[in-house]
């Protein structure tokens, strides 16, 4: 069972009083806070837990980003929403330095692979409001696609905060039972893999057919990139741009025989995918 996606009760973030605390800043987390940052919130409002500071990063503290405070001795106070983006290996450690900053209001966002909600609970405060969300690469370009799962305890407020924070990079879907997940994860989370694997098999049977490795590898890049705009804003569902773009008995369908021919690509996909889910299981445990 799906959430909607919409959201039209949001504050907005330059309007929020609490902090919004960001454990670790890597290339996600990075991209979030710049999405945070551009979507109006007080730069003074974030604080930025990050054993390595990029330049990047440290450059933001010059605009008022509070950057290790804590290792500075300031003392923590409950924040509006934790951002949890660290890796899921480090996730115990990073989490054990949080409970002075969970308050009653606290959401607690996490990003990390593989992490339940019931992980969450068991290193957070009782009762702390959980998100597990999942996004993906295309999230550091502002395009990409997040589904998010609550626990019990997420308010109506808090959903619509943690929604906000999570659309600063792209698209955010909501689910009811975090059982879909894993298969969340097998499509979106590990989906941009998938469609560079396209672009890289399709050069090399351009490169096979006879095209300069240069020109193959251009072709690839500019016909997949393309290709995703259009579907991006397309109304139409992809099978009528698939359709509507093959002439019959034409170049294409000659291509798409192979394609959809029985096993075919579909099956490939549905193997990939079941793959994917299974493993996503065993390393949630």
């Amino acid at each position: 069972m799906t959430m909607a996606s919409s959201n039209t009760s949001q504050t907005s973030l330059g309007a929020l009083t609490g902090n919004l605390v960001l454990v670790g800043a890597g290339k996600m987390g990075g991209a979030m806070l710049a999405g945070w940052l551009a979507g109006g919130l007080d730069p003074r409002r974030a604080v930025v837990i990050e054993p390595m500071p990029s330049d990047e990063l440290t450059a933001l503290a010059a605009r008022g980003v509070q950057v290790n405070p804590l290792s500075s001795g300031v003392a923590a106070v409950p924040a509006a929403a934790i951002v949890i983006a660290v890796k899921p290996q480090g996730a115990a450690d990073a989490m054990a330095s949080l409970a002075s900053m969970v308050g009653p209001q606290t959401v607690a966002v996490s990003i990390m692979a593989g992490r339940p909600l019931a992980f969450l609970e068991q290193h957070l405060p009782a009762g702390t409001a959980a998100v597990r969300a999942m996004p993906n690469t295309p999230a550091a370009i502002g395009r990409g696609m997040t589904v998010a799962v609550p626990n019990a305890r997420v308010s109506a407020a808090q959903r619509d905060l943690a929604h906000q924070l999570l659309a600063a990079t792209g698209a955010v879907e909501w689910v009811a039972d975090e059982a879909l997940m894993d298969a969340v994860t097998a499509v979106s989370g590990s989906g941009p893999a998938y469609v560079f694997l396209l672009a890289e098999a399709l050069a090399k049977a351009g490169v096979a057919a006879g095209l300069p490795p240069e020109l193959a590898a251009r072709l690839a890049r500019e016909t997949v990139a393309g290709s995703g705009e259009l579907l991006h804003t397309s109304p139409l569902d992809a099978a009528v741009l698939r359709q509507n773009v093959t002439s019959p008995g034409g170049t294409t369908a000659a291509a798409l025989s192979v394609l959809m021919a029985e096993p075919g690509l579909q099956a490939l996909l549905d193997r990939a995918i079941d793959a994917a889910t299974k493993r996503s299981r065993e390393l949630a445990g």
